[in-house]
């Protein structure tokens, strides 16, 4: 079987690869822009494996699609290719806009195609899977779990922009028979995550003995879910999974930023305790600024629909997983030398300017 991967040199994606390599007898194709988040380093345990191959493409040029797809004839297309950051999509909401809208559009327009040009059993075995995020339902209060049925209610320009996609995705399983699956995931965390997010962009700080920035009071709730126990939860929903059905994939770890960040701070203080700038915990390091505009107060994942239909659950418990993702950025400081070579400073972006 062939499955193309669209954004697998990105942090899921990348992960999503590794795992199908290791675990699956599939044949890959990783299709990749290879914006500022994506890094062939992350695949380089795969990348000598005969049935791993990379094209540097863009899911916005719909001629590229048209020629990839007829060339490599995919079995299954597992989507993950978009701008991500919710920051960024706030100084920069056009990338979004094009990347995560146009370009799936694209997807769907190309691999529709591709589908009808096919034999009717190619056509009832094929899949395309769109991967999404929980913030398309927006804030949840202090109680409550998004379900698939939630309601969409997105926040910011990266929200709304994967909210618009996975509605083209529902669109052409409804109108044009396209055989979709969707998922939408909460917070992941892992190895080789691109130093924006909250974890690892904390842990290399800390390291640095630079502040670790905590937007607002830190009492915004995430459901943390570890990449590796994701990306199953990705091949089992395109493999066993119910054509146009949506399965919610979250970790069962609700957490504030707050807790979170104290608990990578102990974790580091036991693997690498430190005295850089006169500190003597990681955690004096912490420091709070100014929120977010439209920071969501809390998300948690409902994921008993993928348990029940797919018996699907997260291993990693967040202690077990956070103390695995501190040891591999102490362990890997070649692949987090190569981020800082290609110009990220870490400085925050995402700040309106008040009049």
């Amino acid at each position: 079987m062939k499955i193309l991967v669209t954004g697998g040199a990105g942090f899921i994606g990348s992960a999503l690869i590794r795992y199908l390599i290791n675990n699956t007898n599939h044949n890959m194709l990783n299709l990749d822009k290879l914006t500022y988040a994506g890094n062939l380093d992350s695949l380089l345990a795969v990348v000598s494996n005969k049935r791993y191959s990379f094209i540097k493409a863009d899911i916005c040029n719909l001629g590229q699609l048209d020629k990839i797809l007829d060339e490599f004839k995919p079995d299954i297309i597992m989507h993950l290719a978009a701008e991500s950051h919710v920051d960024r999509s706030i100084d920069g909401p056009a990338d979004f806009i094009q990347t995560n809208i146009v370009g799936t559009y694209n997807m769907l327009k190309a691999s529709h195609d591709y589908w009808l040009s096919r034999d009717s059993d190619f056509q009832e075995n094929f899949r395309f899977h769109h991967i999404s995020t929980d913030e398309v339902y927006g804030s949840l209060g202090s109680e409550g779990l998004f379900s698939e049925t939630s309601v969409y209610d997105p926040s910011s320009p990266y929200s709304a922009s994967k909210a618009s996609s996975d509605h083209l995705v529902r669109a052409w399983y409804r109108t044009y028979g396209l055989p979709v699956i969707i998922t939408n995931c909460s917070n992941n965390y892992g190895p080789f995550q691109y130093p924006e997010k909250l974890i690892p962009l904390s842990i290399l700080n800390a390291l640095e003995g630079k502040p670790i920035k905590i937007y607002g009071n830190g009492r915004q709730v995430r459901d943390w879910l570890y990449v590796d126990d994701h990306v199953h939860a990705l091949y089992e929903a395109v493999s066993k999974g119910t054509i146009g059905e949506t399965y919610n994939v979250g970790g069962h770890n609700e957490k504030t930023n707050l807790e979170v960040v104290y608990s990578l701070c102990s974790a580091l203080d036991q693997l690498k305790p430190s005295l850089i700038n006169g500190v003597t915990n990681y955690s004096d390091l912490i420091e709070f600024v100014p929120d977010r505009p439209g920071h969501d107060q809390r998300y948690a994942i409902d994921a008993s629909k993928i348990l029940d239909e797919l018996n699907w659950k997260p291993v990693e418990t967040f202690e077990s997983g956070l103390y695995k993702t501190v040891k591999w950025y102490l362990n890997n400081n070649n692949w987090c030398d190569s981020i800082s070579k290609n110009s990220f400073e870490r400085n925050r972006i995402g700040i309106l300017d008040k009049p």
